[in-house]
């Protein structure tokens, strides 16, 4: 088992969840995080830490396209290990629908 990054983190990007990460396997996009499943010791400290619920265990269906995105651009961007502060626009985006098509970037985040 591993966690995953859902798309209820794009264009929110709380870091609450970095910070208690034992094993630093968190990577920071422009605009969202995602987890590296091979890295995730599937401790789940992070999950109940993030307020947009983005944060969810491999096990739950229809989480299998996440591991994959997660394995992805966790392997593209950089690791993230302090927290940051959340996007600006997060109050308002979060639990929208259709993040994924609407808002997604590829580009990497600063990471840090």
């Amino acid at each position: 088992m591993t966690y995953i990054v859902n798309d209820n983190c794009i264009a929110c990007k709380y870091t609450d969840c970095v910070e208690v990460c034992p094993v630093d396997c968190f990577y920071e996009g422009e605009n969202m995080l995602v987890i590296h499943p091979d890295e995730c010791i599937d401790c789940g400290v992070c999950e109940p830490e993030c307020p947009a619920d983005a944060i969810r265990p491999d096990t739950e269906p229809g989480t299998e396209k996440w591991v994959e995105f997660n394995r992805k651009y966790s392997e593209l961007w950089p690791v993230i290990v302090t927290r940051k502060d959340p996007l600006p626009e997060a109050d308002e985006r979060d639990g929208e629908p259709g993040k994924l098509e609407k808002y997604f970037s590829e580009a990497p985040g600063e990471g840090g």
